[in-house]
């Protein structure tokens, strides 16, 4: 390799969004891209651009994000993965580093995303050690309902009544592989979902609803309605808060494609 050439890395990275006000650069205040970059100037002497898979929401947080950058070929796996945590704040952490193609593109080679939420439903819930990453919801609620709604999101469908905004240009249809809760330790439960795209806020609303409906608040008709009757005149309940949602992976296919996909 030539000296004046360059390297694609990719990381994987985790953070606890607490105190970030989300992935992508802000003109005030911290966020993921920014720390990252300002790192990475601190290391090179110079600004590169990082690109992500996705543009978590302020107080979201990620144990699988994932992130490229392209820099000068005498940086090596080893070096840049130290450098990196050794600079970056105590709430962000590089996972793992690796060389990549130089046309790899984290959000635009991606097939899926899975997203974790958890709903804290006792009061240990609401502990310091717990507060931060759930809905401390603390109120029992039928998990068996919970699953059978989870089943209606699997498939090919229109997320539209559950996104704070639409996609115009990509539509809204999405495809859901994998829909259910489990239980999380003794603390409460969790929602695990698995699709090829998302729309803006979706996961938070579809959580929002389907507990009203373990609450038996709501029946769960009304998810089988907003997902399935276009044109229908209800509406989701409230989005459950950020505070819960994790971005546990993003899915890529392998072996890469030699072109962006269309």
């Amino acid at each position: 390799m030539k000296p004046d050439e360059n390297r694609r890395f990719r990381l994987t990275l985790q953070y606890d969004g607490t105190y970030l006000m989300g992935w992508q650069l802000q003109p005030r205040g911290r966020t993921v891209q920014g720390e990252l970059e300002d790192a990475l100037k601190k290391i090179t002497g110079k600004r590169h651009p990082v690109v992500g898979a996705g543009r978590t929401d302020s107080g979201v947080h990620a144990r699988g994000q994932v992130a490229a950058v392209t820099l000068p070929s005498r940086w090596d796996i080893p070096e840049l993965h130290r450098a990196l945590n050794a600079l970056l704040p105590s709430d962000i952490w590089v996972q793992a580093v690796e060389i990549v193609p130089g046309h790899f593109h984290p959000r635009f080679h991606a097939v899926a995303r899975s997203y974790r939420y958890q709903v804290g439903l006792v009061p240990e819930s609401e502990s310091p050690f717990h507060r931060p990453w759930c809905w401390p919801l603390v109120q029992e609620v039928d998990l068996e309902t919970l699953h059978k709604t989870a089943g209606l999101l699997l498939g090919r469908n229109s997320f539209r009544a559950f996104a704070k905004a639409g996609q115009e240009h990509r539509g809204e249809v999405c495809v859901v592989t994998e829909s259910g809760w489990i239980r999380w330790g003794d603390v409460g439960i969790a929602f695990h979902i698995t699709a090829n795209r998302f729309l803006h806020h979706m996961v938070r609303y579809l959580v929002g609803t389907m507990v009203d409906v373990g609450l038996g608040r709501r029946t769960p008709g009304v998810v089988r309605e907003l997902l399935f009757e276009a044109g229908t005149e209800k509406v989701t309940s409230p989005p459950a808060p950020p505070d819960g949602l994790f971005l546990e992976k993003v899915h890529y296919p392998d072996p890469l494609p030699e072109e962006l996909p269309a």
